[in-house]
Parts: C-alpha cells; sequence; structure tokens
C-alpha cells in the first residue's frame, strides 16, 4: 500500500478566518480513508484543498509523492482526480441521460452501463433534467461520475450518501469500496458509517478525525470508538 494523496501542514482561510490549522494527513492508495467530522470541523475544507477548489494559505499537498500545491483544481481532474461535491454536484439544466454521457466522456457512444447497473433506479428518469430529481436521486447521479470516469486515480467525494435511503447508502458503500481495492477513495463523512468496519478485511479503510480545523485522530476504522 502507497500513499495516493496528502495535506502537509495545511492551512485554509476564508477571509479573516482559518478553517484548517495546520493540517496533515494521507489517504492511501488503494484504500477508502474517510474525513470525519461534525460541520464546521474542518472535513469538507480538507476535502476541498485536496481537489484544489480551496487554495492553501501555507502548506502543501502531494500526490504519489509529487507537490501540486500550485495545481488548479481543472489541472488536478487533468491528471486523474475526480472530486464530487456536497449539495448541487449535478447539471440541473441537462437530462440525467445528458449528465451519465457527459461523465462517460461527452460522446454520444459513451458506455453509461456500468451507472445503470449500479444505480437501476436512474433508468425511469433518463429524460428528467437532473435539476427536478430528489436529493437522493440527484446524489446516485453525481455518484456515477466515479463509475463512469476511467482515468480517475484519486475520487474526493463530500457526503456521498446524502439524502438517501439506508438501503440505497449501504450499496453506495459497496460500490465505493470496490472501487477503493484499486484507486484511491476520500469521502467526508459526519460520522462512521455503519458497517463499515467490515470492509476493513478487504481494503484499507482510514480514518482522520477533524475537530476545530485539526486533525483530533488518524488510524484504522477498527480503532476509532
Amino acid at each position: 500500500m502507497r500513499t495516493g494523496i496528502e495535506l502537509h501542514q495545511a492551512r485554509v482561510h476564508y477571509g479573516p478566518l482559518e478553517a484548517l490549522h495546520g493540517v496533515t494527513l494521507a489517504a492511501p492508495s488503494p484504500g477508502l480513508t474517510i474525513l470525519l467530522g461534525r460541520n464546521g470541523s474542518g472535513r469538507t475544507t480538507a476535502l476541498r484543498a485536496l481537489a484544489g477548489t480551496a487554495p492553501l494559505t501555507t502548506g502543501t499537498v502531494t500526490w504519489d509523492g509529487t507537490d501540486v500545491t500550485h495545481l488548479s483544481a481543472h489541472e488536478r481532474a487533468r491528471r486523474g482526480l475526480a472530486f464530487v461535491p456536497e449539495g448541487q454536484a449535478v447539471f440541473g439544466h441537462l437530462t440525467v441521460d445528458e449528465n451519465l454521457h457527459l461523465y462517460g466522456g461527452g460522446g454520444p457512444k459513451a458506455d453509461i452501463t456500468p451507472a445503470l447497473k449500479a444505480y437501476p433506479e436512474l433508468r425511469p428518469l433518463l429524460p428528467r433534467r437532473a435539476g427536478t430529481l430528489s436529493g437522493g436521486e440527484q446524489r446516485m447521479l453525481a455518484l456515477t461520475r466515479t463509475l463512469l470516469a476511467a482515468h480517475a486515480r484519486v475520487t474526493l467525494i463530500d457526503e456521498p450518501v446524502q439524502a438517501m435511503s439506508p438501503t440505497t447508502a449501504a450499496r453506495t458503500y459497496e460500490l465505493l469500496t470496490s472501487l477503493s481495492a484499486h484507486t484511491c477513495v476520500v469521502t467526508a463523512e459526519q460520522r462512521l458509517p455503519p458497517g463499515l468496519r467490515e470492509h476493513a478485511s478487504r481494503t484499507a479503510v482510514v480514518v482522520h478525525e477533524l475537530r476545530r480545523g485539526a486533525v483530533a485522530f488518524s488510524g484504522e476504522a477498527s480503532e476509532l470508538s
């Protein structure tokens, strides 16, 4: 197991407020990493710092041992980083079908079968505009980009199961666990997903718990009380 992406002594400011206070954390590749914390803990900012959408005030971001701190978000995406932010993460004016084909490479011949196999609930919604879907349906659609982005080497997801039913949420974490068997997956969560410790036997599950912009715990999921 090797390190996929890391923050080193990262500080991020929003105006005069410092959201991250010298955060250092690492996500293995392959493997599943959870950034755990309540609202305001800094977990979303840490994820955005890795993605390049929240510039660092000081500190570095390294990816496979290379400093990518000054690479823009779109340059990181071009190198194989996929980011699914919290909330509105779909193209609301496009149909579900158009969103899926865009995620699959943009062409009309893009294979969207993996997305519909993972979330068959989307099939009858293909002609609908994405902005008219429920919160859980939009989340499913947003997550399909992690299945259709074949070049992705690092996948960052903020609140992956937000607004999903318990059954769909459990299926989503099964999908993410399968994905993390061959790539680096980092998610931000308010609490440790039920049953996650069971996945530790199949793939590395690392947890970094953040509190008030600092790391309070780093270790395996099984070690977290």
